[in-house]
């Protein structure tokens, strides 16, 4: 037996709409995936906001108290 190309690879004819299916198969399956890691990285942001917000208000001084200007009439 000789090694021909034909031998190890032997090219099969691929319908349409098997190529469409795989394509869309894939598609599907990446969109998800980035969808999953926009959702936890939302998740993990948000937490650390939550945090950080907890932690300025505890910290923050009282806000000062603006004192207010009479009104002086003229003429």
């Amino acid at each position: 037996m000789t090694a021909t190309k034909d031998t190890f690879f032997k090219p099969e004819k691929v319908s349409p709409q098997d190529k469409a299916a795989t394509t869309d198969s894939v598609a599907r399956s990446l969109i998800a995936a980035e969808a999953t890691a926009r959702e936890r990285k939302t998740e993990a942001l948000k937490a650390l906001r939550m945090q950080r917000e907890a932690t300025e208000a505890e910290s923050a001084p009282p806000p000062k108290k603006r004192a207010v200007k009479k009104a002086v009439k003229r003429g």
